[in-house]
């Protein structure tokens, strides 16, 4: 069809709500906010790369939001708009009627956005901006599908699993498959990951924390060095699924597959978190393309200075301006259309604290928690912050309807681990939930997110092989990524064959995997380590879509061992209530009889918490709340040296071994109905950089 105006009884001036394309019998309904546009013209394909069929303008508004409704137009239809006015970068104005730009609201694109071109030509930083790209984009930018939202959900429900009971699995959603050696039909996408499925299972997580799922922009400088933005956070599109983790097997495909996706992991008992951008987009700074917000109405959505310049407190370019109502409203439509409509189960807002700033400052008691907590929709689902962004370190305050990353928590329990002095008294807090940072707000050990290691950083494998980054294959001179990692190599930097180093590897590596999982809080494992998935020593693979950052399954079977001893681990960290507490420990339970935790050093009494040659820490829980009545006495060894640990008197029987990370599989971690009794040893010899667990019963 050739790019024609409509005839006048085809369109009609529709409505302003819901924005965005809302499909009808009639035909669909179009919405879009711009407060400053002179005008805004609707285009319509009938291709992704053809040119417009036809050319809508939008002629009525209302409160900023121009619509219109056209008659005879159907699920699948592609879509993009042009919004005229004042190109004035000093007054913020970035207009371009040159430009396509994509809906805010688009549910699906046609492609995956593509290098575009700079906005500003011969871009010089000491002149004023006054120059307009008038380069045509429209076969660079994707166009948005009216989609159609029926699905088959076979009575699909959310599992609702209390917090203290989340097991978290923090994976890359191509990453997880597209290794040739996991073996599944359609790697990288999320029909694959389905496949995995059982897998998980059988290690005992019920929730999965994806990496960015949003449609999102690989940078110019990436792609220009043969590098893309693996991680994805750049979103460019809040209400759209990533493109290329689908199969591309028809237009919009993407949103189907990943609603099957939510629904078979629901049907297997485990939650959906999406890690969510909603701090700065995928258009970069002044010289990033023009792609969507910035050409629809940059003065709402960006946060600017008083000469229109970008204020960047994300490190990315720009920040969204949460304070413009038709902001805050279009994140908070975006997260009730993932629960509602797509059926997630929570969300891990990166760069948390940049949304909780109202001018240069952040508030717990900001709109946009204000926002959250009194919405019907979000106010049920699982809320986790990532408490920092590169201004400011929020740990442990944020609402109480939050929950948080704990950086204090990996920090201190890596340092522990590595054998530094002065850190008992910290790794108490850590060990039993953090008390300091979230019981004087009226939240729980639940909202402390435990961790050891995420995406951003080494990976368990390289946290005990590496002193040093190695982020050479990122072509940035290894100037990138983090310089304070507190890992230990062990004693030779990186691969090797010496049986003595690798076996200390794979002792820190559970022990790691046993202050993680034993401690109260929510436990993330980040997918791959269970196995010692490694990264060659990159702490910032963030541009790595290759192997680097594919996880190899060969490794599952080479290290059966290690994976395990983690199922072991994760199955009784489920089995005895008392790790999964939702009240913070008092030292005396509610008889007063046995204490709920008890600390001992290794000569039995009282840690000397300020000694800073203090490497071992011990402690007894009483596990009366769990299915037996019994008790656990844990042993933390951090000494480079054996201790001879005194045992208390065991008020439930005797004490059984359960866990010694010194010994080799299978004794490392016994079986349930296998722990073996110590034949009334008053001293347990808790061998060098050693994890033990002991199980007090009849």
């Amino acid at each position: 069809m050739d790019e024609s105006t409509p005839s006048p009884e085809r369109v009609s001036h529709g409505r302003f709500y819901p924005l965005g394309a809302t499909l009808h019998p009639e035909g669909v309904n179009f919405a879009l906010y711009s407060r400053h546009a002179r005008a805004v013209e609707l285009l319509l394909f009938d291709a992704h790369e053809a040119p417009p069929a036809e050319i809508i303008p939008l002629e009525h508004c209302t409160h900023h939001i121009w619509h219109v409704f056209v008659c005879g137009i159907r699920a699948g239809q592609l879509y993009g708009y042009r919004v005229p006015g004042d190109y004035e970068p000093g007054r913020a104005l970035r207009f371009n009627c040159h430009k396509l730009l994509i809906d805010p609201y688009a549910k699906a694109l046609t492609s995956k956005c593509r290098n575009t071109d700079n906005l500003l030509l011969d871009y010089d930083p000491a002149a004023p901006e006054t120059a307009m790209d008038c380069r045509d984009n429209l076969r660079l930018v994707p166009k948005a599908i009216v989609m159609d939202s029926s699905f088959e959900w076979q009575d699909d429900s959310p599992p609702d699993i209390p917090y203290e009971e989340l097991i978290i699995y923090e994976a890359h959603l191509k990453g997880f498959t597209a290794h040739e050696s996991s073996g599944v039909r359609d790697p990288g996408t999320y029909l694959g990951f389905i496949e995995k499925i059982p897998y998980l299972k059988s290690l005992g997580i019920n929730a999965v924390e994806f990496l960015p799922l949003h449609e999102f922009y690989n940078e110019n400088f990436l792609q220009d060095r043969g590098l893309s933005n693996y991680w994805g956070y750049n979103s460019i599109g809040f209400f759209t699924p990533e493109l290329s983790y689908s199969t591309c097997a028809h237009p919009g495909c993407q949103v189907r597959e990943f609603k099957t996706l939510v629904r078979e992991l629901h049907r297997a008992g485990i939650e959906v978190i999406m890690d969510v951008v909603y701090n700065h987009s995928g258009e970069g700074n002044h010289l990033g393309p023009t792609i969507s917000f910035r050409g629809i109405d940059n003065p709402t959505y960006y946060r600017l200075d008083s000469a229109g310049r970008y204020i960047d407190i994300t490190g990315c370019g720009n920040s969204l301006n949460l304070d413009a109502a038709p902001v805050m409203r279009m994140v908070m439509d975006s997260l009730r259309y993932w629960v509602a409509d797509m059926h997630v189960d929570g969300f891990r807002f990166d760069l948390a604290t940049a949304l909780g700033r109202e001018g240069e400052q952040f508030h717990k008691s900001s709109s946009f928690f204000d926002a959250i907590s009194q919405d019907p929709v979000l106010n049920r689902v699982k809320i986790i912050a990532e408490p920092w962004d590169i201004e400011t370190y929020q740990v442990g305050n944020f609402p109480v309807e939050w929950s948080e990353w704990n950086g204090r928590f990996r920090d201190t329990v890596r340092r522990f681990v590595r054998g530094d002095e002065g850190m008992v008294a910290d790794l108490g807090w850590r060990l039993t939930g953090s008390a300091d940072l979230y019981g004087d707000d009226g939240r729980s050990p639940f909202n402390s997110i435990n961790f050891i290691t995420c995406h951003d950083g080494f990976t368990l494998n390289d946290l005990v092989s590496y002193n040093l980054k190695h982020n050479e294959a990122n072509c940035e001179n290894n100037r990138d990524g983090s310089e304070h990692n507190f890992s230990w190599n062990c004693g030779v930097e990186g691969p090797t064959d010496d049986p003595d180093i690798l076996a200390l590897r794979r002792r820190l590596a559970k022990n790691f995997m046993c202050l993680l999982l034993f401690s109260s809080g929510t436990p993330m494992l980040t997918a791959g380590d269970e196995f010692l998935r490694t990264q060659q020593g990159n702490n910032n693979a963030y541009c790595q879509d290759n192997d680097i950052s594919w996880i190899d399954w060969g490794l599952a079977e080479k290290n059966a061992d290690m994976l395990a001893f983690c199922r072991k681990a994760i199955a009784f960290r489920r089995r005895y209530r008392v790790l999964q507490r939702r009240r913070f420990y008092q030292g005396q339970d509610a008889s007063g009889s046995i204490p709920d935790i008890a600390w001992f050093g290794p000569d039995g009494r009282e840690p000397q918490w300020n000694s800073p040659k203090l490497r071992t820490l011990c402690y007894q829980l009483h596990a009366a709340e769990g299915p037996e009545d019994c008790l656990l006495f844990v042993i933390l060894n951090a000494d480079p040296k054996p201790v001879s640990v005194l045992l208390p008197p065991c008020a439930c029987g005797r004490w059984h071994r359960v866990v010694d990370t010194s010994r080799h599989h299978p004794e490392d971690f016994l079986d349930p109905g296998t722990e073996q009794p110590l034949n009334d040893l008053e001293r347990y010899r808790a061998e060098a950089r050693s994890v033990v667990v002991l199980l007090g019963k009849k």
